[in-house]
């Protein structure tokens, strides 16, 4: 365990409200810029927050150490190594002494194992915030439903989520706390930004910004693209990520044929450039609960297209900001990228009401008040 010491981070002296925000890794995904826009977002008078981790790598961890918030790494392979009980022992003695008061889940694997390890130590607050259960396996789900009830309250992202949790899993409805997930206008925001080479020329740029993981839905997207390059020529896909499909989207390209017009770029910590230069931003997930991506998309004036499904409804209102598409319809979603393409007054249209409608409703200082009155009303001074 790697504790931070007296010159490292804060001051034990004076640590209002110590609260620890965990995830399983700090790398590139929706969970783990949630937890980091909140760690580095609080009000140091009255939060001292800690990050925790199983994994003390990624994309995040220079911004939050650059920020100045000690990170803890619990090096957990398996639920069933040794490791783990040493990481329980250790997560014994960092709540005892750095008097944790809440820890807060922020995905699957913390869930798992962060709230009932909490509870075994004492933690009197255990948040966990969780996505849809279709994603994970029998075991993993009988799990996470002893953490549901184990917890003090369950954050939901959107209505979806909540009807998910309280319909389908039998969550108390009020153990919910609805939180949308809220974007920084001041990086993501409408403007110009210089596109790569291999984009240059694109009469539109079309594409998306992801974890290449099978629920992401990369590969309707070249699909639907492929089909959209039989009745439209001049545009040119752009896909930002990266993750275990990379090597199998690539293949999946080249079989398609539309690798000439398709740039793949790996993801970095500060993709807002890459999202500017996109014109149409495309969500073609087959699970998803409330994008980050799809509402920094939207901040950044895009127009953009959502699979009709989860909480993307929600940001997305069909023929205002964008539209819809029916949920694994490569066929429907090409239907759709061609009226937006062939229509530069909608395309306009999309844009300029995406930016309004993140900058006034998503915006991260209520998606910071949600969590502010949250935490405040279960910690103490």
């Amino acid at each position: 365990m790697t504790c931070p010491t007296r010159g490292e981070g804060y001051s034990r002296e004076v640590c209002p409200r110590p609260i620890l925000l965990m995830v399983r890794r700090l790398n590139y995904g929706g969970c783990e810029r949630d937890l980091a826009k909140i760690a580095m977002g609080l009000d140091r008078s009255e939060f001292t927050p800690y990050v925790g981790c199983f994994r003390p790598d990624g994309l995040r961890v220079e911004e939050l150490k650059q920020a100045g918030i000690p990170i803890i790494a619990f090096p957990i392979e398996s639920f069933r190594s040794r490791g783990c009980l040493r990481a329980i022992m250790d997560m014994r003695r960092y709540i005892r002494e750095y008097g944790i008061q809440l820890v807060h889940c922020f995905d699957v694997p913390t869930a798992m194992w962060g709230a009932p390890v909490s509870r075994l130590w004492g933690v009197p607050v255990v948040i966990s915030q969780l996505s849809y259960r279709s994603l994970n396996t029998p075991g993993e789900t009988r799990v996470l439903r002893i953490a549901d009830r184990i917890a003090t309250k369950i954050v939901v992202n959107c209505l979806a989520m909540q009807r998910h949790m309280v319909q389908d899993e039998g969550a108390p409805l009020q153990k919910t706390y609805l939180c949308y997930n809220g974007v920084d206008t001041s990086i993501f925001h409408p403007g110009p930004a210089a596109r790569p080479e291999r984009l240059n020329g694109a009469s539109v740029v079309l594409g998306t910004v992801a974890n290449l993981r099978e629920e992401k839905g990369i590969d309707l997207l070249l699909r639907a693209y492929a089909l959209l390059q039989k009745m439209v020529r001049g545009t040119k896909l752009f896909i930002v990520g990266d993750g275990p499909q990379m090597d199998e989207l690539q293949n999946l390209g080249r079989e398609l044929g539309v690798m000439e017009n398709t740039v793949f770029q790996i993801g970095k910590p500060d993709i807002s450039n890459e999202m500017r230069m996109l014109d149409i931003f495309v969500l073609p997930s087959y699970s998803e609960a409330f994008s980050n991506a799809l509402l920094e998309a939207m901040a950044s004036g895009c127009a953009v297209i959502g699979s009709n499904l989860g909480g993307t409804p929600e940001l997305i209102e069909d023929g205002r900001n964008g539209l819809l598409f029916q949920t694994r319809s490569a066929e429907d979603l090409a239907a759709k990228l061609k009226i937006v393409v062939e229509n530069a007054d909608l395309r306009a249209q999309f844009q300029k009401e995406s930016a309004v409608r993140a900058r006034e409703e998503f915006s991260l200082e209520k998606n910071l008040a949600g969590f502010r009155q949250l935490y405040l009303s279960l910690t103490r001074y």
